[in-house]
């Protein structure tokens, strides 16, 4: 067996991390596009300077401008300790102890593990710096204060690394530690309530508005309303290629992050997060069970006239 093939089969057994410890550059590098860092922080037309920030998130609580994560010290993390980035992503806390708008996804990273962690924080740390400023979120009056976001926290956020459960295939693992914690996807395919918080009722079922006011669609394997009727083939080659099984193509953010981020992954890694989507609960999305009601309510109307 190849050396790599059978240091991968080792450490998912392990640990959801795929490099060794004593490889932690091109780790990094992997975490890097398969988290769709270069996707948010860089301007949304492509033409700023890459991961210097300035990309607007267009959002039901205001606007979000997402940040400055090159190396430099004034504008960047430049300034920051390992220790530092640790916290940031595990905890939602600034290394001036301020807390991060949910905006910013620490509700998934914390489920990082260490040596992801550390090998993220090793790959930022060697990026070109570049002296730009961060941009200003435009939010209503009574969000600009992040004094409430500790107990927003309180309510909503459970840090902490993923732990793999012990009876559970080592694939799947590697799939729900992707969907949960790395590619975050619960972060756009999950509604949230009118607090920021996440309706774990919809966990992945879609979102009618979405970022930047997009429809997200519904991931789980509802068959009406979500990829039910997709195999995991079509999911994996879905996300490589970005072509649905009718012929289709991705759209809108979803673009952006097979571009970026799914399509760069190792083959083995599309098959595990298509095993996991397909093993979760079917999940009808609720604005199709209005879209019902409201059709059935009609109805009974009609017939009463």
């Amino acid at each position: 067996m190849h050396k790599r093939a059978a240091a991968w089969l080792y450490l998912s057994v392990v640990t959801p991390t795929l490099y060794a410890a004593d490889d932690e550059l091109p780790q990094g590098e992997y975490l890097f596009h398969a988290a769709g860092c270069a996707t948010c922080h860089t301007q949304e037309d492509k033409k700023g300077p890459p991961l210097a920030g300035g990309r607007a998130l267009k959002t039901a609580f205001g606007i979000f401008y997402t940040s400055n994560i090159t190396p430099d010290p004034d504008h960047g993390i430049g300034r920051w300790s390992e220790v530092d980035f640790r916290r940031a992503l595990r905890e939602g806390i600034s290394p001036d102890g301020k807390h991060y708008y949910p905006a910013f996804p620490y509700t998934s990273y914390t489920q990082l593990t260490d040596a992801d962690l550390r090998a993220l924080w090793k790959y930022l740390s060697n990026r070109k710096p570049v002296p730009q400023a961060n941009k200003r979120h435009e939010l209503p009056w009574y969000l600009r204060s992040r004094t409430a976001l500790s107990l927003w926290k309180t309510l909503y956020f459970r840090p902490g690394a993923y732990q793999p459960p012990s009876d559970k295939l080592p694939a799947w693992n590697r799939g729900a530690y992707l969907v949960k914690a790395v590619a975050h996807c619960g972060e756009c395919h999950t509604p949230r309530n009118f607090l920021g918080g996440f309706k774990q009722a919809q966990h992945l079922a879609g979102h009618p508005h979405g970022v930047d006011d997009t429809k997200i669609p519904n991931i789980t394997p509802d068959r009406k309303t979500g990829i039910g009727k997709w195999s995991a083939s079509d999911i994996a080659g879905y996300l490589e290629t970005g072509m649905t099984p009718d012929g289709d193509f991705a759209g809108d953010l979803m673009t952006d992050v097979i571009d970026s981020s799914t399509s760069r992954l190792t083959r083995d890694d599309r098959r595990a997060i298509a095993l996991y989507l397909k093993s979760l609960p079917a999940v009808e999305s609720k604005k199709h069970k209005n879209d019902r009601k409201e059709k059935s309510q009609k109805r009974k109307k009609q017939d009463w006239e």
